[in-house]
This record gives structure tokens, C-alpha cells and sequence, in this order.
């Protein structure tokens, strides 16, 4: 291991910059420092990982929304990203808006809108008629009041081919634009939008992304582009605010097999602190084995960790024997 560090005239600085050099050495060779110094250690490890995976709180993409009013947060499963967007719906909105979930077999129509069966009154059978999707409805109720913002929130959101169920309304969806954009339907969906769709102003789109799912395909790039994206990481505050002391340390010493071997694809599938906020003891064990073994196993099966498979098979087998 080779490291360069230049002294400047801050001595606690230097003392400091030393001290993470000298820890990250020993710890590479398996060597735990006194116990009069495992506090620092435990500091100067901790904000090693709050700067490899920093903090994303709510107000800041509350913000975001609404400058850009298109945002999608992504970030490995159990961090949170669901629960920050209902939390966002129900405070940041006052509960104005809606939740929708995207899934393989979502279609333009159940999004956009289109021709759906509708009975015929007094009559045998049924005709089609044109009905409105999620979109429409969510960009329909948020023009009936103008004076709120209205957020549709479209969890699982690359379960689904976004862009082929965006269709022609991907031209909607560009924050900065200068001009009032519309596109042209083909059948008259009734008020507000008959023949023309538009989305108003007050109408925010948030979508949250599970990036250790490979089973979908990758958002493409004229969706990316027209969407800030926001990723949201584990938390080592979290765990140490709720998780036991098995927790905690299962969390750290998973984390730092990632740091340490993982590439950037694989970085983003490292497990989020939801699986390590047990605060008992005994039910900590047992839920690392039936919560987390299964998600690691995963992995292993899928090769999402192939460049670094044996330090997870010995985590895992670490995992069976508590």
C-alpha cells in the first residue's frame, strides 16, 4: 500500500491525516488498535464512510423538486427511498398528490391514457371509450387547483420501459423549458385536456429507483436527461442511532467489504441500514439470517459480486454462526 500525505502548517491536521493513514495500515493487516484509541478509530472509519456514501435528507429534494420537478432517487435496497417519498407526500405536499407503482406489464395506456371497455347502459356487452392513465389523472387533479403543488410519486419506477410508455408525452417532460409544451392525442379524453395534453406547472414527478435491480432495463438516456437524479445511501448514523451492537457491526463490517473490493457497478448494491436497525439482541441475529443471507445469496447467484464472491461467502458464513 503506498500513500503520500503533505504536512502544512495545521499540526491537528496533520495529526489527524497520519492518524486515518496509520489505522487503514493496520486494519489491512488485521491489526485493531488499544482500546484507549478505538473511539478515534471508530470517528475517523465513520466519516470515511459518510464521505463515500453521504447523506441525502428530505428538505434538500424537496428543493430539487421544485426547481427541476422531475426527480428520481435511486440507491440499493433498505435505504429508505419509498419512505422518503411518502413522507415527502404526506409533509412537504400536505398529502396532495398520489402513488403509483410501475411494473413489467405497465403500458402506455395505463399511463398516458387510451381506449379501455366500457359498458353500454341497458344494453348487452360493452364498447371502448377513451380513459384517461395515472399521468392524466395526476396532471388533470393538479390543474383543478393551481395554488398547491401536486406530486405523483411512481415507485419501482425501472420496473418498467419508461420510454415506451412515455410514448410521445417523453416531450413533456422538460423543466426548463421556455415554451408551453403540448402534444396532440388521439382521441378526446374530456376535460381539461380533450384532443391536447400538457402537465401544469404544479405537477412534480418523483420516482425511486432500486439500483441492485438488474433484472429491468437501464432507464435510457433521453429519460435520464429530462429527470435530476438523487442517491441515497446507507446510513451509519441510522444504525448506530437503533441497531444493536450485533447490528452495528455487522453493518460496518459488510460496508467495509464493498469499500474495500467492490467496483463502482457493484459499490451501489451495498445493503441499506433497513437491515440492521434490530435493537434486540437475539431477533438481530435471526433477522440477518433471514433478511440479509437471502439478499447476499442473491447476489452470489446473480454474479452482481463475482470480483469479490469470497470475502461475501465468508461474511455470510459469519452471518449462519451468530
Amino acid at each position: 500500500m503506498y500513500a503520500l500525505y503533505c504536512p502544512t502548517d495545521n499540526r491537528a491536521g496533520t495529526e489527524a491525516a497520519v492518524t486515518a493513514f496509520l489505522d487503514l495500515l493496520f486494519e489491512e493487516r488485521g491489526y485493531q488498535p488499544l482500546g484507549s484509541s478505538l473511539a478515534s478509530y471508530e470517528s475517523i472509519r465513520g466519516d470515511w464512510f459518510e464521505h463515500l456514501m453521504p447523506g441525502t435528507e428530505r428538505p434538500s429534494v424537496a428543493n430539487l423538486l421544485s426547481a427541476r420537478r422531475y426527480v428520481i432517487i435511486q440507491g440499493p435496497p433498505g435505504t429508505g427511498k419509498t419512505m422518503m417519498a411518502t413522507d415527502l407526500l404526506r409533509e412537504e405536499y400536505q398529502g396532495c398528490g398520489r402513488t403509483i407503482q410501475f411494473h413489467p406489464n405497465t403500458t402506455y395506456e395505463n399511463f398516458i391514457g387510451g381506449l379501455a371497455p366500457a359498458s353500454i347502459p341497458g344494453g348487452m356487452g360493452f364498447s371502448f371509450s377513451p380513459a384517461p392513465g395515472s399521468l392524466m389523472e395526476a396532471a388533470a387533479e393538479a390543474c383543478a387547483d393551481p395554488s398547491h403543488n401536486y406530486l405523483l410519486h411512481i415507485d419501482e419506477v425501472n420496473r418498467a420501459d419508461l420510454g415506451k410508455i412515455l410514448g410521445e408525452a417523453i416531450f413533456l417532460l422538460e423543466s426548463a423549458s421556455t415554451s408551453d409544451r403540448r402534444i396532440s392525442l388521439p382521441y378526446d379524453f374530456g376535460k381539461p385536456f380533450h384532443r391536447t395534453f400538457f402537465l401544469p406547472t404544479n405537477l412534480h414527478i418523483l420516482g425511486t429507483m432500486n439500483s441492485a435491480d438488474r433484472s429491468i432495463a437501464i432507464v435510457d438516456v433521453a429519460v435520464r436527461r429530462r429527470f435530476a437524479f438523487v442517491s441515497l445511501w446507507p446510513r451509519m448514523s441510522v444504525v448506530e442511532q437503533h441497531g444493536c451492537p450485533t447490528m452495528q457491526r455487522a453493518f460496518k463490517e459488510l460496508v467495509s467489504i464493498f469499500i474495500e473490493h467492490a467496483a463502482d457497478d457493484a459499490f451501489a448494491l451495498v445493503p441499506g441500514h433497513s437491515y440492521f436497525l434490530e435493537s434486540d439482541e437475539f431477533r438481530a441475529k435471526q433477522s440477518l439470517r433471514v433478511n440479509l443471507a437471502p439478499l447476499l445469496e442473491e447476489y452470489l447467484a446473480q454474479g452482481y459480486v463475482s470480483g469479490f464472491a469470497e470475502p461475501i461467502r465468508g461474511y455470510l458464513q459469519m452471518l449462519k454462526s451468530l
